[in-house]
């Protein structure tokens, strides 16, 4: 009997030193798997730049976001150019203003401005039109209604052209939200589909597309919050220059009623001669 215990320790005792050399192996194996399972579930993370976000966009979002970069450097175009013209329209039309003041008729006014080219030269123009067609008429005041016409049509023309562009803008200030919203909708519909194909709700699934959609409705603020802003300016600065042209219109008006009290003046002296 005790041979046979003897016989059997020794039988166990090698399996025994076996299990506890293998145990902390088996006990390293699933903590040392668990990370490259957790790294092959996890999904893959997506940069969010502005960058990358539309260039993983999709079709219709990315034609959304181009067009409204480009409705931006319209914007920006329209608001450089235009400040140029109104900023020298508006300097011109005060130095010919300047040189007249002192002008004691319409000669006089239109040899003081020489070549400069303005809506003044325009108006004195219109008024000397005026005076000649009407010469030998015994009425004063149909000369001046009719000069009153023609300044009229002058600075109707005149604000018209100051004006070219404001639409755009207008347009640009009006649409370009709506516009980013329809690719931020496109966008977030397409991120649902993408949802349900996915069968997940994991947020890091979810985020990337909803990101760039969002993105298309950030540019189109981006576009239409200077338009807005940018016209108010232009209106103001074209309200300005309008009120300047009527200076110059009654300018001219005021030279023409002289140089037809003159007239009349000569021609009285002269009957009483």
């Amino acid at each position: 009997m005790r041979l046979n215990l003897k016989g059997g320790a020794r039988a166990v005792l090698p399996t025994l030193t076996l299990l506890f050399l293998t145990l902390p192996a088996l006990a390293q194996t699933p903590t040392e798997t668990a990370p490259a399972a957790a790294q092959a579930i996890r999904p893959v993370m997506h940069e969010l730049s502005p960058w990358s976000m539309f260039t993983s966009a999709d079709i219709i979002v990315k034609a959304v976001m181009v067009g409204l970069a480009f409705a931006s450097l319209v914007t920006w175009t329209v608001f450089i150019a235009k400040s140029i013209e109104l900023l020298m329209a508006q300097r011109r039309l005060q130095e010919a203003l300047a040189d007249i003041a002192e002008a004691r008729s319409l000669a006089e006014a239109q040899l003081a401005l020489g070549r400069k080219r303005n809506v003044l030269v325009a108006l004195l123009a219109a008024a000397m039109n005026e005076a000649r067609l009407s010469a030998g008429t015994s009425s004063d005041t149909g000369v001046k209604e009719r000069a009153a016409s023609r300044f009229a049509e002058i600075v109707r023309t005149e604000q018209r052209v100051v004006r070219r562009g404001m639409g755009l803008l207008a347009s640009i200030g009006s649409t370009a939200p709506f516009v980013g919203l329809f690719g931020t909708v496109w966008g977030i519909m397409n991120s649902f589909i993408g949802i349900s194909k996915s069968q997940t709700t994991n947020l890091a699934v979810v985020a990337p597309g909803i990101a760039e959609a969002l993105l298309a409705t950030a540019i189109g603020l981006v576009a239409a919050i200077p338009a807005v802003i940018i016209y108010n300016h232009f209106a103001r600065q074209t309200r300005t220059y309008a009120e300047l042209v009527n200076r110059g219109a009654g300018t001219a008006g005021r030279l023409l009623s002289r140089d037809l009290d003159r007239a009349h003046g000569g021609s009285l002296s002269r009957a009483a001669e």
